[in-house]
């Protein structure tokens, strides 16, 4: 399939996002996916592209319901894309592995976050239970179904999907997530309840 021109233009935003993730410690070094949508097509990360360098050819154009020549290239996470931007208005999707967020998601059952700015962005984060062995993408329909009505959910045990209109947005809602669970994390060391007003 033939590149678009937006695909070239759009390479900064996907390297300033995955420069981002991966500074911040929301990503390994081979971990995570960024996409965003063009009509019918998408524009992903590569299979195992480091999000901390990514390159044009780190970057796969295919169908969002077909697929072309380049699909077996894309992140293992594509099916998961796919069915968000079938099923919700999103046009870019940040799946990332923020630790504090993965680690609240075992003792969690959904993250409320405790400092303003959480608050206010994602009053609610759900925790979507699955199996070790579960494939992430036998759980897009109840990914998308969620990710519909949440600007962020959270896999339990594995990590985050974020989405908005654009790349950097849904960058920013999994930075805040991480943040607030951060927090969390801390005032519970402190044994102090997240959910109590600060004196």
């Amino acid at each position: 399939m033939r590149r678009i021109p937006q695909v070239l233009k759009m390479l900064s935003q996907f390297q300033a996002v995955g420069q981002g993730l991966f500074t911040q410690g929301l990503v390994s070094a081979q971990g995570g996916n960024l996409s965003v949508k063009l009509g019918e097509h998408l524009v992903i990360t590569h299979r195992g592209s480091p999000l901390g360098s990514i390159q044009e050819g780190d970057l796969v154009q295919t169908g969002i319901t077909k697929n072309s020549r380049a699909t077996p290239l894309a992140s293992t996470e594509l099916e998961v894309h796919r069915c968000i931007y079938k099923n919700t208005s999103a046009l870019a999707v940040v799946h990332a592995h923020p630790p504090y967020a993965v680690a609240l998601s075992f003792t969690e059952e959904e993250i409320v976050p405790c400092d303003v700015e959480g608050r206010t962005l994602l009053p609610r984060v759900p925790i979507l239970s699955a199996e070790i062995e579960v494939k992430l993408e036998e759980l897009a329909d109840e990914i998308a179904r969620l990710i519909g009505e949440h600007k962020v959910i959270l896999i339990r045990g594995h990590g985050s999907f974020a989405v908005s209109q654009l790349l950097e947005e849904a960058y920013y809602y999994t930075v805040v997530l991480e943040r607030s669970c951060r927090l969390r994390y801390l005032l519970k060391a402190l044994d102090v309840d997240p959910g109590a007003s600060p004196i």
